[in-house]
C-alpha cells in the first residue's frame, strides 16, 4: 500500500493595510532624505536601525507581508554578530524565546561522524552562537519593532518602477493599488535582492554565476528525539551519498536539505511522494511526520564591484549573493544595514561628512567578498567539480575519520562570523567586532556592550583606569564628538565607571593603565592607544569617523 504523506497547516503570516500616499493627492514630487526599497531582512534591519537612532526614513515594499507567501522557510541561522545587533535594535528576547539556540555541529560520512565543533568554547557574548528561526519571524518581528518606534514611513504595495540618479539626489517612480506618484531622496537604499530592478535599470553590473549544484529543501515535523544540533552529511547513505543538511527551527519544524542530480527535474524531486520517500529512508519505518514545505532550489552568486553609487546605496543581496553554506548570505545583509546605518545618522545629524559614507562601501564589499570566497570553497567540497577533486574530497574524508589534523579540511559550510575590516583611513589598524560581553557598572549593576551603544549614536571609549587630569582634558579635547567615555576601574576620575573584567580587557587586545579602546556604533574595534592622550583619544575620534578627510561636515 502506498504511504499518504501528510501536509500541516500553513503558517498565517501577518498583513499590514495599504495607505495612500500624500503624494498621490498633492500631485508634488516631494522630497525626502532617505528612502529604503525592500522589506526583507537588511532593508527592515536598517529602518529599524535608523529608528532606534531617531532617525525618520521611508521604505517601500512592493507586498504588504513578510517572507514568501506559502510560508517557506527561507534563511534560518541566525548568527551571533546579528543577534547582538537585534539585541540593540530591542527584539533579541522576542528570536531567542521563539527560535533555537545551538552551538554543537557534526558532519557525516556514510553513518561515522568525521568532524565536530562547539562555537560556543570562543563566545564571550551574550548572545549564542546560532538560533535557528524561520525568516519570516525575523521579519515580523522587525516591522513590529519598526511601527512601536514610529518614526519609519512604511509603505505597502508600493513597487519602485523607476530610479534616475540626480546631481544632489535620486527620483523614484512609484506604482500603487491608487495610482502612482513619483519623489525624490537625498539618499536611495537598495535592499530588493537578488533580482533588483534597481540595480538593472541603472545598468551596474552584478558579475553573477551560476552553479548547477541543485538541493531540494523539506520543512518537516516528526515524532523522532533528536538533539538540538546541526547535522551535515557529506554523503548520507539515504540520499544516493549526497549532501545532507538537518536543522531544527521553531514551532517544532525540522529543516532538512537534501542534495540532488545536477540534472535532476525539479518538479519531480518536489513532489511530496518523492521527498516523503527520502524522508522516511533518514528517519526509519514507523515514525510519523508531516510536511510543512517543500521546494527545490539552485543558487547563484554575484558581487558588485561597488557597494555605493553616488546617492545610490546597495544592501544585502542586491549588493552580493553567495552559496547558502555556513548561513553567510542573510546574516551578511543584516551587518550590512549595521554598519550603514549608524553613519546616515551621523551624517544626517552632522556629525560627520559624507566622506564616512564611503567606507560602507571600503568595508562592506571586501566582507561579501571573504563570504564568497569561504562559500566556494564549501560548494566544492560538497559538489566536487573533477575526478580529481573527488579523489581529494574521500582521502580528507577518509583521514578524518582517523586523524584530528584532516577533520578541519572537511568542508560543509565555515558557519558565519563577523567579518574582520581592512586597514583604511577610518581604520589604520583595520576593524574587528567586538562582541556583546556582559560588562558590570562601578555601583554592581549589569549592562551589555549593546545595550550601552543603544542609548545613543556614538563612538565608546573604554579608557583602563585614567588619571583625573588627563580624563577632564579628554572630555574638553573631544567635547562635541560623538564619543562617551567610560573609564574601567580606577577612582577620583570622574567618568561613568565600569568594574574590571579580565575577559574585557583580553577582548579588545588592552587593560592596562592609561590604555584606551574606541569602540564604533557598530561594535567594531576602531583604535587601540597603549598609552592614551586626550590629543590622541580626540584624533582617533576623529579618524575613524573620517573627519580628518571631511572636515566640515
Amino acid at each position: 500500500m502506498e504511504e499518504q504523506f501528510a501536509f500541516a497547516p500553513a503558517y498565517e503570516l501577518p498583513s499590514w493595510p495599504f495607505v495612500p500616499p500624500p503624494e498621490l493627492a498633492g500631485g508634488q514630487v516631494v522630497r525626502h532624505p532617505l528612502v529604503i526599497v525592500g522589506a526583507g531582512p537588511s532593508g527592515l534591519t536598517l529602518a529599524c536601525d535608523l529608528a532606534q537612532r531617531g532617525v525618520r526614513a521611508m521604505l517601500l515594499d512592493e507586498d504588504d507581508t513578510v517572507g514568501v507567501r506559502g510560508a517557506s522557510s527561507r534563511g534560518i541561522c541566525y548568527a551571533q554578530k546579528s543577534l547582538e545587533i537585534f539585541e540593540r535594535l530591542g527584539i533579541f528576547e522576542r528570536i531567542a524565546a521563539k527560535g533555537i539556540t545551538w552551538s554543537f555541529g557534526r558532519t557525516f560520512s556514510g553513518e561515522q561522524e568525521v568532524y565536530n565543533f562547539n562555537l560556543q568554547a570562543a563566545s564571550v557574548s551574550r548572545q549564542p552562537p546560532f538560533i535557528n528561526l524561520q525568516q519570516f519571524y525575523i521579519e515580523w518581528f522587525l516591522v513590529e519593532r519598526i511601527l512601536e518606534l514610529g518614526l519609519t514611513d512604511l509603505r505597502w504595495k508600493s513597487r519602485v518602477t523607476r530610479v534616475e540618479p540626480l546631481a544632489d539626489g535620486v527620483r523614484l517612480e512609484v506604482e500603487t493599488p491608487a495610482g502612482r506618484y513619483t519623489i525624490e531622496a537625498d539618499r536611495l537604499i537598495d535592499a530588493t535582492g537578488a533580482n533588483s530592478a534597481i540595480r538593472t535599470g541603472l545598468g551596474i553590473e552584478a558579475h553573477a554565476s551560476r552553479s548547477t549544484d541543485r538541493w531540494c529543501i523539506s520543512d518537516v515535523r516528526f515524532r523522532k528525539p533528536l538533539p538540538t544540533e546541526r547535522w551535515t552529511w557529506v554523503d548520507a547513505p539515504f540520499n544516493e551519498g549526497r549532501g545532507v543538511w538537518q536543522h531544527l527551527m521553531a514551532d517544532g519544524v525540522w529543516r532538512i536539505d537534501y542534495q540532488m542530480p545536477e540534472d535532476c527535474d525539479t518538479a519531480y524531486i518536489s513532489r511530496p511522494e518523492v521527498a516523503g520517500a527520502r524522508l522516511r529512508e533518514q528517519l526509519g519505518p514507523g515514525v510519523e511526520f508531516e510536511f510543512v514545505w517543500i521546494g527545490p532550489y539552485g543558487y547563484r552568486d554575484h558581487l558588485l564591484e561597488r557597494f555605493r553609487h553616488g546617492r545610490v546605496f546597495f544592501i544585502g543581496d542586491a549588493a552580493h549573493v553567495v552559496s547558502p553554506f555556513g548561513a553567510r548570505g542573510g546574516n551578511s545583509g543584516i551587518q550590512d544595514a549595521a554598519n550603514l546605518g549608524w553613519k546616515l545618522a551621523l551624517v544626517a545629524r552632522g556629525q560627520a561628512g559624507d566622506a564616512l559614507l564611503d567606507s560602507y562601501d571600503a568595508e562592506r564589499q571586501p566582507a561579501a567578498r571573504e563570504n564568497l570566497q569561504v562559500t566556494s570553497r564549501s560548494a566544492r567540497f560538497l559538489a566536487p567539480r573533477s575526478p580529481a577533486e573527488h579523489t581529494l574530497r574521500r582521502a580528507v574524508v577518509a583521514l578524518a575519520a582517523r586523524f584530528p589534523f584532516a577533520r578541519a579540511l572537511v568542508n560543509t559550510g565555515r558557519m558565519s562570523v563577523a567579518n574582520d575590516y581592512p586597514a583604511a583611513p577610518q581604520l589604520p589598524a583595520g576593524g574587528r567586532t567586538v562582541q556583546n560581553l556582559p560588562l558590570r557598572r562601578a555601583d554592581g549593576r549589569e549592562t551589555t556592550l549593546m545595550q550601552l551603544l543603544a542609548e545613543d549614536t556614538r563612538c565608546i571609549g573604554l579608557w583602563f583606569a585614567p588619571t583625573a587630569d588627563a580624563a577632564r582634558a579628554a572630555l574638553d579635547a573631544t567635547a562635541g564628538l560623538p564619543l562617551r567615555l567610560l573609564a574601567v576601574g580606577g577612582t577620583d576620575h570622574g567618568l561613568p565607571t565600569l568594574q574590571p573584567d579580565d575577559r574585557l580587557a583580553a577582548h579588545v587586545g588592552a587593560g592596562e593603565p592609561g590604555s584606551f579602546v574606541l569602540v564604533r556604533p557598530d561594535a567594531y574595534r576602531a583604535r587601540v592607544l597603549a598609552q592614551a592622550t586626550p590629543e590622541a583619544i580626540a584624533d582617533a575620534v576623529r579618524t575613524a569617523l573620517a573627519l580628518a578627510l571631511d572636515p566640515a561636515p
